[in-house]
């Protein structure tokens, strides 16, 4: 598996919007999911490639020089468990303790709302250092809550160690 970033605009929203379809338990809104496509065509992105095929991607907006927002994370579904979105997000990262990036947030549903596929994107993100800071319940509207997630990432490392 490649992990690579992107910067041409119209493969990023190709990559999105391909993958995305194929994840309605997650991206079942339409008009969120062509906002989301929209988006990455102008945030730091990453694709997964099984060969050519683009299988899993994440999006990245900055929005402090120490903090940034993990955007969009999709991964097909014959591609779930297999490690890829940890090797997506470590891409991220590193990118990110390149950067001087200190914090590193992710907004997902809240468990208010009862939901077994955001579940398993909580446990994941919970998996990777990331902690609950707090909870939006109108933020996109009032049937779906937003929780708001936070990771610190050390700065301590020297470079050398950063980058594997």
């Amino acid at each position: 598996m490649e992990i690579r970033k992107v910067t041409e605009r119209t493969e990023k929203m190709e990559i999105a919007a391909k993958i995305l379809q194929q994840l309605p338990d997650w991206f079942g809104i339409p008009e969120a999911t062509a906002n989301y496509v929209k988006q990455c065509a102008v945030l730091d992105f990453w694709v997964a490639r099984d060969e050519e095929k683009p299988v899993g991607f994440i999006a990245l907006k900055r929005h402090f020089p120490a903090a940034a927002e993990l955007t969009v994370l999709g991964i097909l579904p014959e591609y779930h468990r297999q490690g890829l979105g940890r090797q997506l997000l470590a891409a991220v990262e590193n990118h990110c303790r390149r950067e001087g990036i200190c914090f590193l947030q992710v907004k997902t549903l809240d468990p208010l709302k009862e939901n077994a596929c955001y579940d398993k994107t909580r446990s994941f993100y919970l998996a990777m250092g990331f902690t609950p800071l707090e909870t939006f319940p109108t933020l996109w509207d009032a049937a779906n809550p937003c929780l708001q997630m936070i990771k610190v990432l050390d700065q301590t490392k020297p470079a050398a160690e950063r980058e594997r």
